[in-house]
């Protein structure tokens, strides 16, 4: 859980900050000139809490965590530590899968939502600072905008994307072969296999959390 959630704090909030200050002024030179200025801070946060938030913290973790998870255990298959954990009645699955897949599972979502908060703020200083947009309206936007099912599909999202992440890393490790060329090639296999499934179970969660034609802002 250290591992995953502590030193891992730094790289996730510096993300999630310039995304939202990248996001912001994107959008708010255009919805400014449209006259809706005053939605910004709304359609930052739900664009942070349904898709950016959960999506790029998992891709962070994927690349510093999945593939920390592949290069360990596959460097303790190749010098046969998996072997002797077997030899001593030692389920390696039990012994070595599974905390990490309960560390990714509730770290995730944790970074997650710290992750949104900070991409709020980047958003809410380059909105104040850079198109003189007041504090109250945006954050009162952001409030009208979101609803307690935006957050929990985001806390959805990034569970799945922990246990995702974790047995990913941990099956590409078990299965290495080939000395020390082969854990470089399972840890980046690795990463590339957990990026393609969080984008593509992205789809599906999202077709499933917020699919039909309904508003969906609650401002509106």
């Amino acid at each position: 859980m250290a591992a995953v959630g502590p030193d891992s704090l730094f790289i996730a909030l510096l993300t999630a900050i310039f995304v939202g200050a990248v996001f912001t002024i994107q959008v708010a030179r255009e919805f400014i000139n449209f006259g809706a200025g005053n939605i910004i801070g709304g359609v930052l946060s739900v664009a942070l809490t349904r898709e950016l938030s959960p999506v790029l913290t998992a891709v962070i973790l994927a690349g510093r965590v999945g593939s920390a998870f592949a290069a360990e255990i596959g460097t303790m298959r190749v010098t046969e530590q998996i072997d002797a954990m077997l030899m001593l009645k030692t389920d390696p699955i039990d012994y070595l899968v599974i905390p990490r897949v309960l560390a990714c599972c509730l770290m995730l979502p944790i970074l997650t939502l710290l992750s949104l908060v900070t991409g709020m703020f980047g958003g809410l200083i380059i909105a104040t600072n850079l198109y003189n947009l007041s504090d109250t309206v945006f954050l009162e936007s952001a409030r009208n905008f979101l609803g307690m099912w935006d957050i929990v599909s985001a806390m959805i999202k990034a569970c799945c994307f922990g246990i995702l992440i974790a047995v990913i890393g941990c099956s590409w490790g078990l299965t290495t072969t080939g000395g020390a060329k082969g854990v470089g090639q399972s840890t980046t296999t690795a990463v590339v296999t957990a990026l393609l499934i969080i984008f593509v179970s992205n789809f599906f969660l999202s077709w499933l959390m917020f699919q039909g034609t309904g508003s969906a802002f609650l401002g509106l």
